[in-house]
């Protein structure tokens, strides 16, 4: 219990990394934008993990690779069902993952999950978005 405790923290600390900042006054923009976090859970969340990623001015946030997913999501037009993901085969192993997806894209709200028989199957179907 207490590991739940201390993760569910981490992502609360996460989720509010990813929160608009206020306009300093006499300024037109925030001095940072707001980005969208990304979580992976397992099974029943055995566990979880969760990362922001920002695309906007330019990528970055917490994702390792920000780049990549940023310009996945944008072929996509930022629909995560459109995701083109990368060919690959997986095992019929049920071992499930759920992801999901909160905040805003380019501009954008996103609110989205969708889970996966296995992880293979969320890396074939997600490419670079929920790799980290």
């Amino acid at each position: 219990m207490r590991s739940l405790t201390v993760t569910s923290a981490a992502l609360i600390a996460l989720a509010a990394a990813a929160a608009p900042v206020a306009a300093a006054p006499g300024t037109d923009a925030p001095s940072r934008q707001r980005g969208v976090f990304l979580t992976v859970s397992g099974d029943e969340n055995t566990w979880i993990r969760g990362v922001v990623l920002r695309c906007v001015p330019e990528p970055g946030g917490h994702h390792p690779h920000a780049a990549r997913a940023c310009a996945e999501l944008d072929a996509a037009g930022g629909d995560f069902d459109k995701l083109a993901g990368e060919a690959r085969l997986c095992t019929r192993e049920y071992a499930p993952v759920t992801v999901s997806a909160t905040g805003e894209f380019r501009g954008k709200p996103v609110s989205w999950h969708k889970t996966y028989g296995n992880a293979c199957e969320m890396g074939s179907g997600t490419g670079n978005v929920f790799r980290f």
